[in-house]
């Protein structure tokens, strides 16, 4: 039974550690605040240096105004800044800290030293704080601006520190925090140091993407789309990735607000939204973004993270970035170059391609369509056919499935009405399939395969087919681990993100069929190859696996499975859609395709009654 107990404030040590557990999550809590406290003391120039994922050692060093000696004491006192004054400052914060938290949060829960050189001062100072008390003060030696020493984080609180994750993580978790401040300060140039070798090394006045190449592989950063605009105070400018470039992870998406990194649910929203059916629903594009507006028109002082915002008209937000990104697709794929503003050509949301999220292989429209579905920045399907794909992929002999003849008055092809359209269904000889109850009728739309099952009538989605035939190729090939060697090795350059990426797929690459070997740190050998791949698509595939498109080797073969396969709107022969079928009866879980969407739709006779309103 609880006892009542007499209110009391709370120490200061426990005040402070309170409030760190707000603000300083993991080490890279430690950089973001101290990075961001650089630049906001004018730094051109900021290096960070880590040892064991920022548990041992974190250092912020910076070319900033610095700090008088008088200060110092002050920095590390809670609630004490140079950023605001008053009540009305909160409406109007310009900077990225302004509570006076950050440094007494992080010097109470670890040992912390920091020793700067005001601007215009014969000496540099520095204060040192072990767990929240103050140890020591006095004259240092520093050139300019301002140097924190973190050691030990966590060390006096060991219920948080062992909710760290290994080093290699928290490194890329930091990696990834300096990389989202740095797009937003191009001015500024940054390095990291992770325990003694310097990993990432950013020049001052870079542009956009020369930045984002060094975060982001080749294969991402060729494809961005380039867009500026603003309308009614709100501007929007950045590059965002092109449909064909999308991925299964949103990763890859940096939104920012008044040069502020954020993770904002409207925001978000608006970028999928411009991609409305350019994408499959598990897909995500790449986007780097800035909205620029009116600092009263926004609210930071959400989260003691400042990690979330909130906007004084939210709709105003989601239009301008959804209008923005829609200009930047527009444009590439009319080919006209990126504009600066809206205008009198501002896009509309009718323009928007009228597919849907999960069919854009499929083309709009009704009646028979022999041209393959448009996709912005989009490549031409790999297959032209499925005896392509079947010469691709070790299927019987092609000589074995006749070529189509060109229709004639005896071919069985409804001609064109007197309109000129042609119709949408090719009626051909009923073709059983051999040891299923299955009797192929014809084709409709160039699309769905027409199928007569006992008493129902069924149609299959050729595209979604493909898919799982495909896919389930590759895994029978992937517990084999057969390779095929090459007689002369595939060379692929590394790009560091990619060579990050390399060391975790490995094993499954390995158990694929890819024989791989590195070659320094900055190039791949390709010895061997799956055997259902040549050369050529064994280099493709490997690319978008580097390029981190997928969460892992299974998502990434669904990806690819998608990619090859025949699309919608391709006629099939007689031969060709009974091959394809035959594969299909064959397959488990056949009856959606990998994405989760189904293949088969099927209508007894009781359902066409009903269609009919017979009943």
């Amino acid at each position: 039974m609880s006892t009542r107990r007499h209110i009391r404030p709370l120490p200061p040590g426990l005040r402070n550690q309170i409030a760190a557990g707000e603000v300083v999550e993991r080490p890279s809590s430690v950089v973001k605040e101290l990075v961001e406290n650089s630049l906001d003391a004018g730094a051109t120039r900021v290096d960070v240096v880590l040892e064991q994922g920022g548990r041992t050692l974190i250092v912020v060093q910076d070319d900033g105004w610095g700090i008088p000696h008088d200060e110092l004491e002050l920095a590390v006192t809670r609630h004490a800044t140079s950023k605001i004054r008053e009540l009305g400052d909160l409406t109007a914060i310009g900077s990225f800290g302004f509570r006076g938290e950050a440094l007494p949060s992080i010097a109470s829960v670890s040992h912390f030293k920091m020793t700067s050189r005001a601007e215009g001062s014969d000496e540099a100072s520095f204060v040192e704080v072990r767990a929240g008390e103050v140890e020591g003060s006095g004259p240092a030696a520093l050139a300019a601006g301002t140097r924190v020493e973190v050691r030990g984080l966590f060390s006096n609180v060991p219920a948080r520190l062992k909710f760290l994750k290994t080093d290699p993580t928290e490194h890329k978790r930091c990696t990834d925090i300096l990389s989202r401040i740095s797009l937003a300060h191009l001015h500024a140039g940054f390095s990291l140091t992770v325990n003694g070798r310097e990993t990432l090394r950013l020049p001052p006045r870079q542009q956009l993407a020369e930045r984002l190449a060094a975060f982001w592989p080749p294969q991402v950063c060729e494809g961005l789309l380039p867009f500026d605009a603003e309308r009614e105070g709100y501007r929007v400018h950045g590059v965002v990735g092109a449909p064909a470039q999308a991925q299964s992870r949103g990763d890859r998406i940096f939104l920012f607000v008044n040069g502020r990194a954020v993770a904002d649910k409207v925001m978000l929203r608006a970028v999928r939204q411009a991609y409305a059916g350019m994408l499959l629903s598990r897909e995500y594009p790449q986007a780097c973004l800035f909205l620029d507006l009116p600092v009263d028109q926004v609210d930071v002082n959400v989260h003691p993270a400042k990690m979330e915002v909130r906007f004084v008209d939210e709709k105003a937000v989601f239009s301008a970035i959804r209008r923005g990104v829609v200009q930047a697709l527009t444009n590439a794929e009319s080919g006209a170059p990126a504009a600066p503003g809206y205008g009198s050509t501002e896009p509309q949301a009718a323009q928007m391609p009228p597919r849907t999220m999960e069919d854009r292989d499929l083309p709009a429209g009704g009646g028979t369509l022999s041209k393959r579905a448009h996709t912005p920045g989009g490549s031409a399907p790999k297959f032209s056919s499925y005896r392509e794909y079947r010469s691709s992929y070790g299927g019987p002999s092609t000589s074995d499935i006749p070529l189509p003849v060109a229709p004639s008055e005896s071919s069985g092809v409804l001609e064109p009405e007197d309109d000129g359209r042609e119709q949408a269904y090719s009626r051909r000889e009923e073709r059983p399939l051999a040891g299923t109850g299955l009797e192929y009728l014809g084709q409709v739309a160039d699309t769905y395969l027409v199928i007569r099952e006992g008493g129902r009538l069924t149609l299959v989605d050729q595209h979604a087919a493909h898919e799982r035939i495909i896919l389930e190729a590759m895994r029978r090939d992937r517990t084999r681990g057969d390779a095929q060697p090459l007689a002369i090795p595939l060379e692929m350059a590394l790009h560091p993100s990619e060579a990050e990426t390399l060391e975790t797929l490995w094993d499954g690459l390995r158990d694929m069929g890819f024989l791989l070997e590195r070659d320094g740190t900055s190039r791949l050998l390709v010895k061997g190859v799956p055997p259902t791949l040549d050369a050529g698509r064994a280099k493709e595939y490997l690319s978008a696996a580097l390029a981190e498109r997928s969460r892992g080797i299974e998502e990434l073969w669904t990806m690819l499975a998608c990619k090859s396969a025949i699309k919608a709107g391709q006629p099939l022969a007689d031969d060709e859609a009974l091959a394809l079928l035959d594969e299909w009866v064959r397959c488990p879980e056949r009856e959606y395709c990998p994405h989760g969407r189904p293949a088969v739709l099927r209508w007894g006779a009781a359902d066409l009654e009903k269609l009919f309103k017979r009943k």
